[in-house]
């Protein structure tokens, strides 16, 4: 296991959660606005502490884990990032090599692995412009591409698709699905559908407390929506045979 968590709880945000996350798969924690979800995820990036309970990664509590090691080991995407300094694109994703860099200037691997990120995101087209210019769906692209240049072994993102447009949005669970065969991804989402359709496991956020745990399909039922977001749900299937939601006023 990646993470094991015994009734975890933080000072806001989270009360009691206990749950063990894999080496590896999409997880997505979904839930209305302050339920948790953020306030969970920063706890799992070491952002967030003095946390109550117990929390360990790769069998080590979480408290006592070298900084660096960490570091180097799970990378975190904020909803957005602000940078007032004249950084190209490409520096920033250099910037993610930061955990795994050896001394002050970049070796020929950290240029070959920013760029693959770069590419892997669909933002290498955009490495000489400056940070500051990019729409914000740009930035999120490229600070991705930062966190994925770190090699990680574990990806935490929050609200990756809020300023994508519909192509990248899809594009981007494309790629985490995708990710996830090979490491631990878990990220925060207000869309249920997308959820749903591309999520190895959906953890349901309410009040702070994990209302849900388990495949998609099973824990975003019409009921648990109803009782969780108070809005009703009729799923339906697309030509393919995918379960779609749509929701009733």
């Amino acid at each position: 296991m990646s993470f094991l968590a015994s009734h975890l709880s933080f000072s806001y945000g989270l009360r009691d959660a206990s749950f063990e996350l894999p080496q590896k798969g999409l997880i997505t924690l979904a839930g209305p606005n302050g339920a948790g979800k953020s306030t969970l995820l920063g706890i799992l990036a070491g952002l967030r502490a003095p946390y109550k309970g117990s929390l360990k990664y790769a069998g080590r509590e979480l408290r006592n884990c070298p900084r660096a090691e960490f570091a180097s080991n799970v990378a975190y995407v904020p909803q957005s990032v602000r940078i007032e300094f004249p950084f190209t694109a490409g520096e920033v994703v250099l910037m993610g090599r930061t955990p795994r860099t050896g001394g002050w200037f970049e070796s020929e691997h950290d240029r070959t692995a920013a760029d693959q990120a770069m590419s892997i995101t669909d933002c290498l087209a955009l490495k000489e412009r400056d940070f500051r210019a990019l729409s914000g769906g740009e930035r999120q692209r490229v600070v991705l591409a930062a966190a994925l240049a770190q090699e990680p072994k574990v990806l935490l993102l929050d609200e990756p698709a809020t300023h994508l447009d519909l192509k990248h949005q899809l594009a981007l669970y494309r790629l985490l699905a995708r990710l996830g065969k090979t490491m631990l991804v878990v990220a925060v989402t207000h869309d249920l559908n997308l959820a749903l359709q591309f999520s190895d496991r959906v953890m349901m956020m309410e009040d702070g407390q994990i209302a849900g745990d388990g495949v998609p399909a099973e824990v975003l039922n019409p009921t648990s929506i109803e009782a969780v977001f108070g809005v009703r749900a009729v799923f339906q299937l697309t030509p393919q045979g995918r379960a779609w939601m749509v929701y009733e006023g």
